[in-house]
């Protein structure tokens, strides 16, 4: 282990799984989760900027920036984390008990039903963003393919969830399959059956997700974006509101009073370009 600061535990300690064979893997929404024999269990966030490599056991491990090393009879796992900020983490717990433990319990959209679907997202009330991005209702949807699930359904990040239709939740939950099953699949296809070298939230293909200031593929018209604390919600204000533009701060401190309300006036005031 490179940095010890990654492991969140010291019970049962890690040096209790060398040794110990690999029997399991699971998905804990956005954790994965190694099962070691003994009833051990290996928890693992990669949070934003933590990747895996791997490296055959004829090749030395050149992984910058290395946090921890898992080494088996094949090759080395390796857990790296870009920049200074360490949010990647690791538990050791014991027993299917100790694992619940991490479980948001957020429900499997590719697995639930439209029923548990629709009541997990009128639980409580927030805006759609908010709550496809929230664990405990929703296991594993992150932050870019929030942007391209809301695009897919044509529906405003910050529309409040008790102001849905049921038609809206349908044309939602139709989003949610759609988007996570087509991006699962690319992504294995260009992974190729072997292990993916490079791992990033952004990818060329997508509709909005990093696009800001360029075109919606659906209408041409400007991506745009609303940015707060590390992240940014990007959004086609003609697909997806109405016309209207979302509130940014940044935006509106930089107008102050001039801040267009709508994509036609920030079109002509901003020089944007429209629909093509």
């Amino acid at each position: 282990m490179e940095n010890f600061f990654v492991l969140r535990t010291a019970v049962p300690p890690i040096d209790s799984l060398i040794g110990k064979r690999v029997i399991a893997l699971r998905r804990l929404g956005k954790r994965i989760v190694f099962g070691f024999e003994g009833d051990r269990w290996l928890v693992l966030h990669l949070m934003i900027a933590g990747r895996l490599q791997w490296a055959e056991a004829t090749a030395k491990p050149v992984a910058r920036n290395a946090l921890v090393h898992f080494v088996f009879p094949s090759g080395t796992l390796t857990l790296t984390e870009a920049g200074t900020t360490r949010l990647a983490a690791l538990h050791v717990v014991e027993g299917e008990t100790g694992l619940a433990a991490h479980d948001p319990g957020g429900i499997d959209v590719l697995a639930g039903s439209p029923e548990e679907f629709a009541a997990a997202l009128r639980r409580e009330n927030h805006t759609l963003k908010r709550s496809l991005t929230d664990p405990h209702l929703f296991s594993g949807i992150g932050n870019a393919y929030s942007d391209e699930i809301l695009h897919a359904a044509r529906l405003s990040p910050l529309m409040q969830t008790s102001r849905l239709t049921t038609e809206e939740i349908g044309r939602l939950h139709a989003a949610v399959r759609g988007v996570l099953a087509s991006w699962t699949e690319r992504l294995r296809r260009e992974a190729g059956g072997k292990f993916p070298a490079k791992v990033t939230a952004f990818h060329a293909e997508m509709a909005v997700h990093g696009k800001f200031g360029r075109p919606c593929p659906v209408c041409g018209t400007a991506v745009q974006r609303i940015r707060y604390a590390a992240n940014e919600v990007n959004y086609c204000p003609r697909c997806q509101t109405g016309g209207k533009l979302l509130a940014d701060r940044s935006l509106s401190r930089l107008l102050k009073g001039d801040r267009p309300k709508t994509i036609d006036e920030a079109e002509g005031q901003l020089g944007l370009p429209g629909v093509s």
